[in-house]
């Protein structure tokens, strides 16, 4: 009883309560952080992993500023039900070069960190047409509009969402926080940006930089390099550049 009246102390002072909620919040939040800056890394490296392509961050623009993140997360966890829905348990070497990260806390529509390679281009051109016409039951808006908005050679969105030479603007920044975009891939960007929609253009310095499993096509099946273009590029992407047939978790961690 003479512990619970101590404690009838704090619940009746605010300020006490106050003081005392901060301290226990602050001594366990050093418990958790302070491990962290003696570990050499906290996240494991794994062969595949690379920087977004130009055409894939942009791509990955249009996918944040249309807000698809707010129904799609992109961070499968280790239980059976969602290992067997999508696929192998999200790593957090996944998500190493997301600035910010994709995770979501929410699913209206399904998790897509393994959605790339699952469905072919026609059918994400038709889901972003007309979403119902593939997947009855889906409450996502039409995304149609964005095979109209072109993005030109230097990878500018004409429709004024990206200014000017942003594309490379964004890997710059990309750089300065980690994301290692060597000076060529920075000189290169454009080049790079629409080589990758383009499978009749030299795109053999692309996949020298970024590697062999760069997806090079006409995303679309449209004149020119739009918004769907970069949007379906970035979808085809996730969740192939880890090769899981020959990934062994690291057991000393």
């Amino acid at each position: 009883m003479s512990i619970l009246k101590k404690h009838a102390i704090l619940e009746k002072n605010v300020t006490l309560l106050a003081i005392f909620a901060f301290l226990v919040v602050t001594i366990g939040g050093l418990v958790q952080i302070v491990p962290l800056f003696y570990l050499e890394n906290t996240i494991e490296d794994v062969d595949g992993m690379r920087p977004y392509t130009p055409l894939e961050l942009a791509g990955r623009e249009v996918y944040l500023r249309e807000g698809c993140y707010v129904c799609h997360s992109q961070m499968i966890r280790p239980m059976r039900d969602e290992v067997e829905r999508y696929g192998h348990y999200s790593l957090a070497v996944e998500s190493k070069y997301d600035h910010p990260f994709q995770w979501g806390s929410k699913r209206t529509g399904p998790d897509l960190a393994r959605v790339g390679g699952r469905y072919s281009d026609d059918w994400h051109v038709d889901h972003l047409r007309d979403p119902q016409s593939v997947v009855p039951e889906s409450v996502m808006p039409k995304y149609s509009y964005l095979e109209q908005r072109m993005l030109d050679a230097g990878g500018t969105l004409q429709s004024g969402h990206i200014t000017a030479d942003r594309i490379g603007d964004i890997m710059f920044t990309n750089s300065l926080v980690g994301v290692p975009y060597s000076d060529e891939m920075l000189e290169m960007a454009a080049a790079d940006f629409t080589a990758q929609a383009d499978p009749d253009s030299d795109y053999d310095g692309l996949l020298e930089r970024y590697g062999e499993n760069v997806n090079v096509r006409n995303f679309d099946g449209q004149p020119g390099v739009s918004e769907a273009d970069a949007l379906i590029a970035y979808l085809q992407m996730l969740g192939t550049l880890v090769d899981f047939s020959t990934f062994t978790p690291d057991a000393s961690r």
